[in-house]
C-alpha cells in the first residue's frame, strides 16, 4: 500500500478498532510544561477526567487505557492520549491528497495539519500550536474523530466542535459553514486562569487561542509583518522617520514564541534593536532559525552597547541580543545615560505559570525550579522585578523614550505588583499605552487595516508567487488611489508584499499575510478568485485573518484598547462578527475565550473561507469580507474614534445598502459644567 493510500485509510479509520501500540513522547520535539493539578482536582474530579477521556473508545479498551490515562494526568497534568498520535507525518499536504466528499472539508484538514506540523507548532505532540497553551485539540482522539468527520462530510452537513470535541455532523445546507468551532466558552464567573487549569485537566474545555483553535496559523510571518507595521508606525508617531528607523535605538525583550518576530521586524525597519532574552533555548532556536546571528549574542552589557553604537552610526538594521534579564539591561541603560528612541516589552506575562517572565537574580533553570517548588515565592520575586522594571522605564520615558506595551499583560501584571505604572489606578488607566491604543488602533484598525491572509492549497510555491504578484498589482493601484494615512499603510503593504518571499523563509503551508483594509481585502480576494477560475492559480485558496484585527476581537488590553467610550470590556463585536460571517459565506467560523493577553481577558472571533474560482465564491467574498471588517469599523466609529468615523463614511459611499450609525459628539465643556 502506498503512503498516500495509507494516509487516507488512517484518516477514514478515525478511532481505531484495535489499540495502537503504547508510545512515549518524542524526545526530539519540544513539550508542554507539566500542568500543576496538585490541589486543583479532587479525587472525584480525577475520576471524572478519566471517564471523560474513555468515552471516545470501546469498553474493551478501557482496562488498558484507564490506568494509562491516569498516569498521563498525574505526570503531565493533562490526558493527551499519546498512544493515539498518528503514525503518518504531520504537515499541510496538497489538497488532492485528502480523502473527502467536498473540497471545503479537505481544505480544513489541510489547515488543521499545518497547525500541528512540528515545524509550525510549539508543542506538536500536545496539540498546542502557539502561546504555551493555544490548542487545536485537547487530545489525539479528538483529532482522529474530527479528521474522519471531515473526510466523510457532505456539502449539506456542518461539523460542530466544542473545545476540540466533535459533537457530530448535523444537516444544514450547501451555503452554511462546514464547521462551527467554539473554544473555552465558560460561564463568566468561572473563567479565571485557575478555572482553565481545572476544566482543561478534566477534558471539558480548552484554550483555542484563536488561530490555533480555528486552524489559521501560518507560522511566524504573520507576526513579523504585524511587528514591522507597529515599528514603522511608532516611528511615524514620534517623528523618527516616515519610512524607516535608521540610526534609532529600539530596546525590548523576548525571543521565544511570537516575540521572536521583533528581531526580523527591527532589521526590516533598519533599526538598531537590542533584545533581552533569559532562556538559552529561545536564543539557540532563533540562531537556528536564522532570526539572529550567533556573533550578535552578548553576555556583557558594556560590549553590547559598544557594538550597538557602531551600528547606529552606520544607520543599518541589526538585532543584538543580551543573554540575560531585561531588568539588568534597562538599569544599565539608565545608569549609563544611553539615549533610547523606542522601548517595549514582549515577555509573556500573560503566561507566568509557564515561566513567561523570569525574575531578576535567577537564571532560567533556577527560576523553573523555584516556580515548581515554591510558586508563592516565585510570584513575589516576579513582582519585585516588575517594580524595578517599571522604575527604569519611567526614568527613560522622562528622558524622551517612547514606550508601549505589546498587550502581553505587562501593564496589567505591573499594576498588580504595585509598580509605579498607574496613570489613574481608580480609573484603571496606565502611564503607557498598549501598542493598539496608540499605534495600531488609531493608525490601522480604525481605517480597516488588519492581518488578512491566504493559503494556497495546492502546496505549490508557483501558486504562492503568483498570488504575491496579483496582490502587489492590487495594492499598487490602491496606493495611487488613496491619500494620507491610508496611502502610507498601503505603501507599507506594497513594500511588504514585493519583498515577502525574501523577508523570512516559509514555514508550513504556502501562505501569505497582508495588512489590507476593507476594500483591499475584497479586491485582492476577488483577483485571487479570478486567477483560480482561469487556471492562473491551480487550486482553491483559503482566506482568513489573525485575531489581531479590526473586528473579530474584543480585548480591553489589546485589540480594543483604543475604544474610550467605556465599552472596551464588552464582547458584542466578536460575537456578532462570527454570527454575521456564518451566514455570509464563511466556510468555517470560530469563537474563543482567550487570546494573546490571556484566558478570561479577551473574546476572539475568526473565520476561514475557501474560494474556488466560482461565482458563489465571488458573492461570498463581497458579502462576508465587507461585514467582517465593517462590523469593527462601525463599532469603532460609534466609540467616537475619528479615523473610524471617516472610514465608515467612506465605505458607505462605496457600498450600497450599507448604513452605519454615526455618533453625535457632545460638547465636553457642556458635560463638565454638570459636575
Amino acid at each position: 500500500m502506498s503512503s498516500k493510500n495509507l494516509f487516507k485509510d488512517q484518516i477514514l479509520q478515525g478511532i481505531p478498532d484495535n489499540l495502537p501500540e503504547s508510545r512515549n513522547r518524542n524526545p526530539l520535539f519540544p513539550h508542554a510544561p507539566k500542568r500543576n493539578i496538585q490541589g486543583v482536582l479532587t479525587v472525584e474530579e480525577k475520576k471524572l477526567a478519566i471517564k471523560n477521556a474513555l468515552r471516545y473508545f470501546p469498553a474493551k479498551m478501557h482496562p488498558i487505557l484507564a490506568p494509562e490515562f491516569l498516569s498521563e494526568l498525574e505526570e503531565f497534568g493533562r490526558i493527551y492520549m499519546y498512544r493515539f498520535a498518528p503514525e503518518y507525518s504531520m504537515y499541510a499536504r496538497p489538497i488532492e491528497e485528502y480523502p473527502c466528499k467536498t473540497k471545503q472539508a479537505a481544505a480544513i484538514m489541510l489547515m488543521i495539519q499545518n497547525n500541528l506540523d512540528p515545524l509550525v507548532a510549539k508543542y506538536p505532540e500536545e496539540l498546542i500550536t502557539y502561546g504555551g497553551n493555544g490548542a487545536v485539540f485537547q487530545n489525539w482522539a479528538q483529532y482522529r474523530l474530527c479528521m474522519k468527520y471531515l473526510a466523510v462530510m457532505e456539502e449539506d452537513q456542518t461539523l460542530v466542535l466544542y473545545s476540540g470535541h466533535s459533537l457530530g455532523l448535523f444537516p444544514s445546507h450547501k451555503n452554511a459553514p462546514r464547521v462551527v468551532v467554539s473554544n473555552g466558552m465558560m460561564i463568566p464567573n468561572h473563567s479565571s486562569k485557575e478555572d482553565w487549569n481545572k476544566f482543561n485537566a478534566m477534558g471539558v474545555t480548552q484554550y483555542g487561542q484563536m488561530t490555533a483553535g480555528s486552524f489559521m496559523y501560518i507560522g511566524p510571518q504573520g507576526i513579523v509583518h504585524g511587528t514591522t507595521i507597529t515599528l514603522l508606525n511608532a516611528g511615524r508617531l514620534k517623528g523618527l522617520g516616515q519610512n524607516d528607523l535608521k540610526g534609532h535605538l529600539f530596546i525590548t525583550s523576548g525571543l521565544g514564541g511570537m516575540s521572536g518576530a521583533q528581531s526580523i521586524a527591527a532589521v526590516i525597519c533598519k533599526a538598531c534593536c537590542i533584545i533581552a532574552e533569559v532562556d538559552p533555548a529561545a536564543i539557540n532556536q532563533r540562531v537556528l532559525d536564522g532570526y539572529i546571528l550567533e556573533k550578535n549574542v552578548f553576555y556583557d552589557l558594556k560590549d553590547l552597547f559598544e557594538v550597538a553604537k557602531e551600528w547606529q552610526l552606520k544607520k543599518e538594521g541589526v538585532c543584538l541580543v543580551y543573554a540575560g534579564n531585561i531588568v539588568d539591561l534597562w538599569e544599565f541603560v539608565v545608569a549609563q545615560n544611553i539615549n533610547v528612541a523606542l522601548g517595549s516589552d514582549q515577555t509573556s506575562l500573560h503566561n507566568i505559570d509557564d515561566l513567561g517572565y523570569c525574575p531578576s537574580g535567577y537564571n532560567f533553570e533556577e527560576a523553573q525550579i523555584l516556580l515548581n517548588q515554591n510558586k508563592a515565592q516565585f510570584m513575589e520575586e516576579v513582582r519585585k522585578t516588575l517594580r524595578r522594571h517599571v522604575s527604569a522605564i519611567n526614568v527613560l520615558s522622562s528622558r524622551g523614550m517612547y514606550f508601549w506595551d505589546y498587550g502581553n499583560a505587562f501593564l496589567k501584571e505591573a499594576g498588580k505588583a504595585n509598580a509605579e505604572i498607574w496613570k489613574s489606578e481608580s480609573e484603571g488607566t496606565y502611564r503607557y499605552p498598549s501598542y493598539v491604543e496608540d499605534i495600531m488602533g488609531p493608525m490601522c484598525f480604525d481605517y480597516g487595516f488588519g492581518p488578512f491572509r491566504w493559503v494556497c492549497t495546492s502546496g505549490n510555491l508557483v501558486d504562492l508567487k503568483e498570488s504575491d504578484k496579483i496582490a502587489a498589482e492590487v495594492v499598487e493601484r490602491l496606493v495611487n488611489e488613496t491619500e494620507g494615512n491610508t496611502k502610507s499603510q498601503n505603501q507599507d503593504n506594497l513594500n511588504w508584499i514585493k519583498n515577502a518571499s525574501a523577508n523570512l523563509p516559509l514555514v508550513g503551508s504556502k501562505s501569505r499575510i497582508l495588512y489590507a483594509d476593507t476594500i483591499g481585502r475584497i479586491k485582492i480576494a476577488k483577483a485571487l478568485n479570478e486567477a483560480i477560475r482561469i487556471g492562473q492559480i491551480s487550486a482553491p485558496i483559503v482566506l482568513g485573518r489573525d485575531h489581531h484585527d479590526v473586528s473579530g476581537t474584543d480585548s480591553p488590553y489589546r485589540e480594543t484598547s483604543n475604544i474610550t467610550d467605556g465599552s472596551k470590556f464588552t464582547a458584542d463585536m466578536a460575537i456578532q462578527n462570527v454570527i454575521g460571517d456564518s451566514f455570509r459565506g464563511a466556510t468555517w467560523v470560530s469563537i474563543h475565550n482567550g487570546g494573546g493577553v490571556g484566558w478570561g481577558e479577551v473574546i476572539n472571533g475568526g473565520f476561514g473561507m475557501v474560494i474556488d474560482g466560482t461565482d458563489q465564491s465571488e458573492q461570498n467574498i463581497e458579502s462576508m469580507m465587507l461585514w467582517d471588517v465593517a462590523n469593527g469599523i462601525a463599532r469603532r466609529a460609534w466609540g467616537r474614534n475619528p479615523g473610524a468615523v471617516t472610514t465608515a463614511r467612506q465605505i458607505m459611499e462605496q457600498k450600497s445598502g450599507l448604513n452605519i450609525t454615526i455618533p453625535v459628539n457632545a460638547d465636553q465643556e457642556l458635560i463638565d459644567k454638570l459636575f
